[in-house]
């Protein structure tokens, strides 16, 4: 005994109104008629979860992991602008902060190294910035 699909019906009836306005001509004058849709590639991502992470995405949700990375990518960007060296060293605690806890999202996987290095990176960098404005 097979189980019957109880959207059939539905999907016959979609089918029968579709094939009826193309007879119409109504999507002859569509935008983007002719060329190729531009499909995500999400075959990567098991078929459960894909409706729950674009309804996820459609509200612009991140995972917090990708939060935080966000939260870094600002926090860099708000140093190169600061004149202020109170507010500079605040702000370097913060990314550095962040840093450390993203590493600790990342389950425990601390890459010190890494982060010493990338740390650095971002003080020369605001050094630099702090350079460039005393010496104009």
């Amino acid at each position: 005994m097979s189980r019957k699909n109880p959207f059939a019906a539905m999907e016959r009836i979609a089918e029968e109104r579709i094939r009826e306005a193309v007879q119409r001509g109504e999507f002859d004058n569509l935008s983007g008629s002719g060329k190729p849709l531009k499909l995500k590639d999400d075959l990567h991502i098991p078929d459960d979860l894909r409706l729950a992470y674009k309804i996820l995405k459609n509200a612009d949700c991140l995972p917090p992991e990708l939060e935080l990375k966000k939260e870094i990518r600002c926090t860099e960007e708000l140093l190169g602008q600061i004149s202020d060296e109170g507010e500079k060293y605040r702000q370097l605690k913060k990314l550095n902060y962040l840093i450390m806890k993203l590493n600790v999202m990342r389950k425990g996987s601390i890459r010190w190294e890494e982060d010493q290095l990338y740390y650095d990176r971002i003080v020369d960098k605001v050094g630099n910035e702090k350079r460039k404005r005393s010496s104009t």
